[in-house]
């Protein structure tokens, strides 16, 4: 049992995996394998995953976008209830594609898993009433090392779905709604920088 479909290098972007697991599903429902390092390791990504995350948004929060800087993290990721749209940005000195980004809509009945390297900013948006979000790191948290990049900054211009409003230079999100609902955004959300301001690895 198990095995995954893996579709790597996403937009042109190196280490960026897109991976859907193996469904068995009958009358009854269905059953898959989460994560098995043994299929990770066959499609050549080896990682040593040490911590798992939960969290819970409602429609129109928006997080992100977030790295640590000196403890960078890979991230498997993945949405057990709603939906989201999930981004990563290309922050790594010398990359052919730094500044660019890649989003992923990620949902319940999708089951798809966005594997996003270190050496990215990374956020998402919640686009159904209510979203759980499940994600393995490769390192720990670790609160003072926290870095950030404006969600909304024009040189990266990262095409939120159901988003409107109006830029006004900064990344607040008053004005700004999704499908009805406002953005909501943490304080510390509304104040990071943007690309040219910003942490490279």
């Amino acid at each position: 049992m198990g095995k995954i479909e893996v579709k790597k290098n996403l937009s042109g972007i190196e280490g960026l995996c897109l991976i859907t697991p193996a469904v068995y599903g009958d009358s009854r429902g269905y059953f898959m394998e989460t994560y098995s390092a043994r299929d990770m390791a066959d499609a050549g990504l080896d990682y040593n995953f040490v911590q798992d995350n939960q969290s819970m948004s409602t429609k129109g929060v928006l997080r992100g976008l977030h790295f640590q800087k000196q403890f960078p993290q890979t991230k498997l990721v993945r949405v057990i209830r709603g939906a989201v749209f999930d981004v990563a940005v290309d922050l790594r000195t010398g990359s052919a594609t730094y500044g660019k980004w890649h989003g992923e809509l990620l949902t319940e009945e999708n089951k798809a898993q966005f594997l996003i390297p270190r050496g990215f900013a990374h956020g998402f948006l919640v686009l159904s009433d209510e979203a759980e979000f499940c994600y393995k790191c490769d390192d720990f948290y670790h609160p003072d090392d926290e870095g950030g990049l404006a969600w909304n900054d024009p040189q990266i211009e990262i095409d939120w779905p159901e988003l409107t409003g109006e830029y006004h230079g900064t990344p607040c999100a008053e004005g700004y709604m999704v499908d009805g609902a406002p953005l909501k955004l943490s304080d510390k959300d509304q104040k990071w920088l943007g690309l040219k301001d910003t942490f490279k690895f």
